[in-house]
């Protein structure tokens, strides 16, 4: 059995980690919003699941611009949320049964409520409160347009007027303006932020927007152009780390200074980097002397497609393994569809223009949506490495995709002028009961809607249930920590086309079938499947199975 323990200081490498998006997993003070102590109750159900860490999104005091992202103080507890008291107990709790804590740190910017932007905002350009932000006079006669071209994540000009004349950086919402990483102060702030945090307990850190701290504003400021704002596509048309704000060379000097932090503990602090960036540069951020792991988005973004999936499994192992890296896989998050509805949309489709119809060009059939979720779970969880589970996925959540407009909280509606719907469709908080208040999440509703058809879903309708997306869960997570030797698979010869093959040891090989058609399935002992199996020797589509 894999030694996935605190006494092992790599107990990341193939460690199993569970997403808590706090403001909906559970509200413990009944005021429709989720919180810490919430948390703490719920805990048990990731102790039973077979977790090995939960990673919570951020706590921390913000006014709620973007999800919680717009940090107004990284050294404390919305208290909406809860205290630092409750953060304590939920660490002790969760440690208690097993688990260990990752926490979000989110470094490329602050709210526009942190004081330090408050004192910014007070202060005279020049001065060096507004020198840990990245300020500049606009262009135009009169200063009246913003100094580049440069674009926000959520639409719009990355650029944001004060008062006085002056303009800040936004690279996402106006209400989280970007930190100037070239300031000492910033940089000795968030050491003291990674002090804060692990000396409470914490076992290791998800950093947000790793790829963007670093900016080049050397003067005069160069405009992007045409060569795109945001994503992968626009770090393509660029040489390797040299586009003006994503993924610049000199990102990795703040995360060695940072190893140095994390080496201080026993054992050390790990950190995984959200990095959007094309896998040969991914794993820059996990080499020694850096961060541990980056999420691999490119296995998110692929396709029900058996050949797209090989490609990108044999390199994403390769770039791990040439850092002294392990590979992490994901299926969902807090920022993109969830994976029962993903799958089954058809190739090519823009996943926000479905949003934007409601879920209904094209429809999914949420009973084939979760066949193939399923099967992808299986397919993930065999993989070597770290798989990142997103909280609703072990009961089969499908994205709610009919939200009303009127109800929504992401910023990228209205910054968007209504053209994407956003996130919060992956948001709205889990089902635990299948009737009471907004079932079982808490005595005083939920903050996003929940459609009646999670009742179905619901953690106590699964429970013990033969056959349900939650028992398949915490079946597989049982066998996958017995069968876990080393972090390498072999693929089958000659595996039919539109099949996934391959063994991690003797007693462990998965298969599985993508295709629409039934293919012949393996001699071997069954120990799991993704979906009932006819017999007969047969392995039907959108399943998979663990053979010994």
């Amino acid at each position: 059995m894999a030694d996935l323990s605190s006494r092992n200081p790599d107990w990341w490498r193939q460690a199993v980690v569970y997403q808590v998006y706090p403001r909906s997993f559970a509200d413990a003070d009944g005021d429709g919003l989720g919180d810490l102590r919430g948390v703490t109750r719920r805990l048990n159900h990731l102790a039973t699941l077979g977790v090995d860490a939960l990673w919570l999104s951020p706590f921390y005091p913000s006014e709620l611009a973007d999800g919680g992202y717009d940090v107004a103080d990284h050294r404390d507890v919305d208290p909406r949320l809860g205290t630092l008291d409750d953060f304590d107990a939920l660490a002790g709790e969760a440690h208690r049964l097993g688990l260990k804590v990752v926490v979000d740190l989110v470094p490329n910017h602050t709210s526009h409520l942190h004081p330090w932007f408050q004192e910014a905002l007070r202060s005279a350009p020049g001065s060096p409160a507004r020198a840990r932000y990245v300020f500049r006079p606009g262009r135009g006669p009169h200063g009246e347009h913003p100094p580049t071209d440069w674009q926000s994540v959520f639409g719009g000009t990355a650029w944001r007027r004060t008062p006085d004349g002056e303009w800040y950086l936004h690279l996402f919402a106006p209400e989280q303006p970007d930190l100037d990483w070239g300031n000492e102060e910033v940089r000795a702030d968030f050491r003291a932020t990674l002090r804060f945090w692990s000396e409470r307990g914490v076992d290791g850190f998800r950093v947000d927007v790793a790829h963007g701290l670093a900016k080049d504003l050397t003067e005069p400021l160069r405009d992007i152009g045409g060569i795109g704002a945001t994503g992968e596509e626009a770090l393509l048309r660029v040489a390797p780390g040299s586009h003006p704000y994503w993924d610049r060379d000199e990102v990795h000097e703040i995360y060695r200074d940072w190893r140095t932090v994390l080496d201080a503990y026993t054992p050390p602090r790990t950190a995984v980097a959200e990095a959007w960036v094309p896998g040969g540069r991914r794993a820059l951020y996990a080499r020694p002397g850096e961060l541990d792991q980056a999420f691999n988005f490119e296995y998110l973004e692929t396709g029900w497609d058996a050949g797209e999936l090989r490609r990108v499994v044999e390199e994403s192992l390769a770039e791990a393994r040439a850092v002294g890296a392990s590979a992490t896989w994901v299926l969902s998050n807090h920022d993109v569809v969830r994976h029962a509805s993903r799958l089954m949309l058809p190739p090519g489709t823009d996943p926000g223009a479905w949003l934007l119809s409601g879920g209904s060009a094209p429809a999914v059939d949420t009973e084939s949506g979760l066949r193939r979720a399923r099967a992808a779970t299986l397919l993930m969880l065999a993989l070597p490495g770290s798989s990142y589970l997103y909280q609703g996925e072990e009961l089969g959540l499908p994205e709610v995709a009919d939200l009303p407009t009127e109800v929504l909280q992401d910023p990228i509606w209205e910054q968007t002028g209504h053209v994407r719907k956003g996130r919060d469709g992956c948001r709205v908080p889990l089902p635990w009961t299948t009737d009471g208040p907004s079932y079982g999440f808490g005595t005083g509703g939920a903050w996003l809607p929940q459609p009646p058809s999670f009742a179905s879903y619901a953690v106590d309708a699964q429970a013990g249930t033969e056959g349900s997306t939650l028992e398949l869960y915490r079946t597989a997570l049982r066998m996958r920590r017995k069968l876990l030797e080393g972090e390498t698979l072999t693929w089958t010869a000659d595996a039919p086309d539109g099949v996934l093959d391959f063994t991690r040891t003797e007693a462990w090989r998965c298969v599985t079938n993508t295709t629409t058609a039934p293919v012949p399935l393996p001699a071997g002992e069954v120990l799991l499947s993704s979906a009932p199996l006819p017999g007969s020797g047969i392995l039907p589509p959108d399943t998979t199975v663990w053979l010994a």
